[in-house]
């Protein structure tokens, strides 16, 4: 369940929301006038979200390179190849 708390506790509650980020590893929902406005989150979890995003980017990328690709090969013709490589 997500935690949504009033953007003033930003100001008045900073250490608790910080906690809350840290021991729960979940971001804090703040809302203004009842509506959303922003989400607070640790680094931690900042950086988790970045990373897996970047990978998320990349996967598509090699999904579509994967797709336009017309000369493909089996893995085993791949690893005959390296190790022909190695061998020479």
């Amino acid at each position: 369940m997500p935690n949504i708390r009033p953007v003033s506790d930003l100001r008045n509650n900073f250490k608790q929301i910080s906690e809350l980020c840290h021991e729960e590893g979940e971001p804090v929902f703040l809302t203004k006038n009842g509506k959303g406005d922003m989400v607070v989150m640790s680094q931690t979890l900042y950086e988790k979200q970045k990373a897996l995003l970047e990978l998320y980017q990349k996967l598509g990328e090699a999904e579509k390179e994967s797709e336009s690709n017309t000369s493909k090969i089996s893995h085993r013709q791949l690893m005959n190849e390296l190790k022909a490589k190695i061998n020479e």
